[in-house]
This record gives C-alpha cells, sequence and structure tokens, in this order.
C-alpha cells in the first residue's frame, strides 16, 4: 500500500517522477504528491484524490530540477486530503519525506516532540518522521534519519531529501518494500518494478533495517548502524510493453485476455520431455526432504487464499497429505503447531503482504519449512522463505487480481504432481495424463474469452441487481468464493459466496424471483448434487446463472443463463470456471461506472496490517 518513487539524475525530475506514480497509482490513489529540489529550495505539490488532480496542478507549475521524490497514498493514519497528502514537510520547509507503512509509537512521539515546539499540519503517522528528522539533523542528512529509526516502531519505506544537505536521497526500509534502481548516470527508488521499468531492469532489493545513500555518482547501501554493506544488482525479468494497456479499456480487461499465455508461461521449462516429471528447482528442497514432511500448511489471504483452498483439495488427493488452509492474519495471532516435519507455502502474488510475512517468520521460528508461491521473485516473502515456486504472471496491475489468481492455480497443480510423484502416488502414466491436460489449458481459455460478447450481454441484463449468491462444490467452491469476491471488488455489489451443501442452511432464505444465482455446474463427482441445489433455487423462483460443459444438455431446462466452458479434468476446472466468472464482474462494473482498475479503498499490495 502507497507507492513511494525517488529519482536523481540529468531528466528532468518532475516528469520521471509523475510517470513513476501513474505505474503505481494501484498501490494507493486517496492523493498524491512530490517534492522537486532546484537552486536550493524544495518545492512540493500536493492534491487529494487520484493522481489527475495533481496532474492538473503540476499543469500550472514550471518546475526544474534533477533530484525528487513521489508519494501515491493509500490513507491509514488521517483521512485522505491534501494536508494529509506526502511528501510531508518539515517546520522551515527545508526536509521532506515520503514514508509507506505504519508508525506504530507515532503518538507518544508526536507528543515529545510537541512540546519541544514543533508545529504539525497533518493527522498522519508520518509526518512524525520529518520532524524526527529535523531534530537530529546538524548538516548531516544520513545521520539525521539514521538516529531517527532508532525511535520509531514499526513498518517503514522511506525517502527523504533535504535543501541543507543537497544532491541526495535518503532511503531506509523495514517491513516494508523498497527496491533501488540503477540506471546509465541515473538512480531511482520505488516501491515496485513498474514504476522504473521504462529507465532500467537493473535493481538492488533493500532488506530490512537497512538504508540506502542514492546521489548522482551512485548508491552506498549500509545497514541501520551505519555498516557498508555489498549488495548485488539484480536483472527484472519483467518489460515495460507488460505494463501498459495494449489497447485494452482496462488493465484488469487486458489481464484477463492475458491468462492464456500466463499458463504457458508458468509451464515452460517444468516438465520432463515425456511429461511424466515436474522440475520445480527453485524449492531447494530433495526429493527425501519433501518426502519427510507429514502436513502441509498454506498461509494466504484474499484472492490468495481461495488458491490455498483448491491446493488443499488438490494435495490432499493426489499426495494423501494433511492439508490446513490459513488466512495468514489470523495464523500469525495464534499459537500454530509447527515442526520440522511441516511444510508450509506461503501464497503471495506480491510477495510483500504484511500478514503473509509475518506468518512466514512464525513458522520459521518454529522449525517449519516456507516455500513461497509469488509473482516478484526479488520480494520479501521469497527472500525470507527456504524455497520459491515462481508464478510466470508478469505485472499485474489491476488492484482485482485475475492473470495473478490463475498462475497460482497453475503453480500449485504443477506443485502437486510434483509431491505425488515424490510420494510414490503418481505413477508415470498418471501424471503424462494430468500434464496433457494442463497444457491444454491454454487453447480452453482461449474459448472461453472468444464468449467474452455473450458475459458482456448478460451483465447488461442483471448489472442492477444489488444481491448476488455464487454456489459451488468440492474443488470449485473456492472459486464461488472468488466469484463473489471479485464482483463485490470492483462493483460493490454484495455478493457471497457458498458450498453448495451450505444453502439450505442460511442462505436459501435470500431466494426470490430478484436474486441471480451463480451455479459452477460443470461435470465433476458431484454434479448430480450441485444440479439438485439449481433445481432448489428454481423452485424459488431465483435467477440462476450456470457455468456448465459445452457438452451439456441436461442442464439447460433448469437455468435461466448458462456461460460454457470447456471439459477438463476436475483437478483443472477452477482455472476455466473461475474465467467467466472475472469476465462478468468485469462488465458488470464498467456498466455500473465504477473504476474497475482501482477500486474505492483498495490497493494492489497489503503491506501494512
Amino acid at each position: 500500500m502507497c507507492g513511494i518513487i525517488g529519482y536523481i539524475g540529468e531528466r528532468e525530475v518532475a516528469q520521471v517522477l509523475f510517470e513513476g506514480l501513474q505505474r503505481l497509482e494501484y498501490r494507493g490513489y486517496d492523493s498524491a504528491g512530490i517534492a522537486v529540489y532546484d537552486e536550493d529550495e524544495l518545492t512540493v505539490i500536493r492534491s487529494e484524490g487520484k493522481l489527475i488532480n495533481l496532474w492538473h496542478r503540476l499543469k500550472k507549475e514550471t518546475l526544474r530540477g534533477k533530484i525528487g521524490i513521489g508519494h501515491t497514498r493509500w490513507a491509514t493514519h488521517g483521512r485522505p486530503s491534501e494536508e494529509n497528502s506526502h511528501p510531508h514537510t518539515d517546520c522551515h520547509g527545508k526536509l521532506v519525506v515520503v514514508h509507506n507503512g505504519i508508525i506504530e509509537n507515532y503518538l507518544s512521539l508526536r507528543e515529545k516532540l510537541l512540546e519541544d515546539g514543533h508545529v504539525f499540519r497533518s493527522e498522519t503517522d508520518t509526518e512524525v518522521i520529518v520532524h524526527l528528522i529535523e531534530q537530529h539533523f546538524d548538516g548531516n542528512l544520513e545521520e539525521a534519519v539514521r538516529e531517527t529509526l532508532t525511535e520509531v516502531k514499526g513498518a517503514y519505506a522511506l525517502g527523504v531529501i533535504s535543501a541543507e544537505d543537497p544532491g541526495k536521497i535518503v532511503a531506509a526500509r523495514c517491513d516494508s518494500p523498497l527496491i533501488l534502481g540503477v540506471g546509465e548516470d541515473e538512480y531511482f527508488i520505488a516501491s515496485d518494478f513498474p514504476a522504473i521499468l521504462n529507465y532500467t531492469r537493473s535493481v538492488i532489493f533493500l532488506d530490512n533495517h537497512e538504508m540506502a545513500v542514492i546521489t548522482d555518482k551512485g548508491i552506498k547501501v549500509m545497514n541501520t548502524q551505519g555498516e557498508p554493506l555489498e549488495k548485488p544488482v539484480s536483472q527484472v525479468e519483467w518489460n515495460p510493453v507488460q505494463a501498459e494497456k495494449g489497447g485494452f479499456k482496462h488493465f484488469m480487461l487486458k489481464e484477463i485476455h492475458e491468462q492464456p499465455r500466463v499458463v504457458e508461461d508458468t509451464i515452460r521449462g517444468r516438465l520432463e520431455e515425456d511429461l511424466s516429471e515436474v522440475f520445480l528447482d527453485g524449492l531447494n528442497l530433495s526429493d527425501e526432504e519433501l518426502n519427510n514432511f507429514d502436513r502441509i500448511v498454506i498461509l494466504a489471504c484474499g484472492t490468495s487464499w481461495h488458491a490455498g483452498l483448491v491446493g488443499k483439495f488438490l494435495l490432499e488427493e493426489y499426495a494423501r497429505l494433511p492439508v490446513e488452509v490459513d488466512i495468514a492474519s489470523e495464523f500469525r495471532y495464534r499459537d500454530p503447531i509447527i515442526n520440522e516435519k511441516t511444510l508450509l507455502l506461503a501464497i503471495s502474488q506480491s510477495g510483500e503482504t504484511a500478514d503473509t510475512l509475518a506468518a512466514v517468520r512464525e513458522s520459521q521460528r518454529k522449525g517449519g519449512k516456507v516455500i513461497a508461491v509469488t509473482n516478484v521473485v526479488g520480494s520479501s516473502i521469497p527472500r525470507e522463505s527456504d524455497g520459491l515456486l515462481y508464478t510466470h504472471a508478469g505485472p499485474e496491475i489491476g488492484v482485482a487480481s485475475t492473470k495473478a489468481f490463475t498462475a497460482q492455480l497453475v503453480a500449485i497443480y504443477l506443485f502437486t504432481v510434483k509431491m505425488g510423484r515424490v510420494k510414490g502416488l503418481i505413477p508415470p502414466a498418471q501424471a503424462q495424463e494430468m500434464i496433457s491436460e494442463l497444457r491444454k489449458i491454454p487453447r480452453h481459455l482461449e474459448t472461453i474469452l472468444e464468449h467474452n460478447e455473450y458475459i458482456q450481454e448478460l451483465a447488461r441484463k442483471y448489472f442492477k441487481k444489488r444481491d448476488f449468491l455464487y454456489l459451488g462444490r468440492g474443488i470449485n467452491y473456492p472459486i464461488a468464493l472468488e466469484g463473489a469476491l471479485k464482483l463485490k471488488e470492483i462493483s460493490y455489489i454484495h455478493a457471497e459466496g457458498y458450498p453448495g451443501g451450505e444453502m439450505k442452511h442460511g442462505p436459501i432464505a435470500l431466494i426470490d424471483e430478484n436474486l441471480p444465482v451463480v451455479c459452477i455446474a460443470t461435470r465433476d463427482r458431484v454434479y448430480e448434487k450441485t444440479v439438485s441445489n439449481i433445481e432448489e433455487v428454481k423452485a424459488r423462483d431465483g435467477i440462476i446463472i450456470a457455468i456448465a460443459n459445452f457438452e451439456d444438455t441436461e442442464i439447460k431446462s433448469k437455468t435461466s443463463e448458462i456461460i460454457y466452458v470447456p471439459k477438463t479434468s476436475e483437478a483443472l476446472s477452477p482455472i476455466l470456471n473461475n474465467v467467466p466468472l472475472q469476465l462478468l464482474a468485469y462488465h458488470i462494473a464498467v456498466r455500473l461506472g465504477a473504476d474497475v482498475d482501482q477500486p474505492r479503498n483498495l490497493a494492489k499490495s497489503v503491506t501494512v496490517e
């Protein structure tokens, strides 16, 4: 949450900062601002609301300068307003700070600073940082920041510049993501890769309790005690084109249509030529070590948690291991039973989800081994885990996850085949069959996407409904949850996902002629049970929207609407059944005039509690 960008080099900094914020706006869009240094003067321009409001302000200014910092905000402390937007300044306007995270002891610090005569202009926790730096400053910005960090408790990613110690950006990080970009005679700080992809793909990852001093000569990294550190420069695989809309109206629609390629990319290079084996080199665990685990715990939040629920069905069936799926924000606040025989999968698109990261640390403290399932290789969770199962989704800009979820499902499926082979429960012929079915998924997804116009027509018919119910059974119950979540996230329509068998335990009371009920009814072992649920909805005049296989002629007479999908194995059906629900949510939200890519109150990466 919140996006930070900083630049020092020969370009006009205001343009670099604004373009960087455009590519980070998915991290927060309550307010935005930039600070530019030029000729002994700091200029700060801020605005409430979306980034376009900042652009209107900038058009009225003539900003010159080669060094600056910017921020786009997701509000935690203090309502969205110009006063609460970043960058924040000290009492004399000589020092500016941008911050992502939460300072937990800000109230006691603020009280002390007020007693010392500092004047506060905002309601934010961030402002205590800039006043602490001001209090410690004696001409050396780096030292003032270091002393400040000894007093603050909580999470932070910081960018700081000063008119009294010019020519540098001081950055620091603890439990909030921050990367350093290395260009040709130019350098960057950023919360995420898309902000700097147009300029460089060479990055340095800051770890917790590390600082950096960035000048036009280069980057120095040290720990918060001032001891210099040698940090490698890594290359990011993503390219700038992946972070653009590519002719689509919204990033979300583009990312839905990218899913056939994402499946292919996540499979590529991981299969034996005869399809009997799966290679997952990044796990950093031998087959013998994998075989010794007697239990799996999956840790995740939101959409990733739904992927974990699908993983439970897969791993229990094919690897015969007991699997628990924990919401990471709950896991960390109890005393979970973890030991050296426990394997944990931490699923996070960004690799920075604060609750999942805390759960990883708790698991390792108790002796468990952790494999990160993530889309960003150099992010915090994989760097602190024992192994990595990388999903090759590319940058996902839309706040509501689509292609990253699909990539997670594919990665977990591959991991399931690997575990089944290691355990001796999946013979080579069965592995070949499972992988062959997986390789057909991209074409099946293309077939579904070809029916986009039909789903758009369904959205036109039902977009005025204010409640939806989603039903699924077995391995597709998590897809009912995910379908309901997508609709809630981007259209603000109330929607609930339920296992079909639970309908008679409460939700059936909601059903009348005004309630659309989306039923996942593809052919599997519980197909007849799902059809019984559909009959129950029909008997109460509910509007039935079914997801069914093309070959299913029986279901047509029982439903109001049908979205057809190709037939695949039951284990892979969640990947196909989810895509029509993504499209339905998208088209309903567009009909309602909602901001699909940047839904209200949400941010892409939840890096604070």
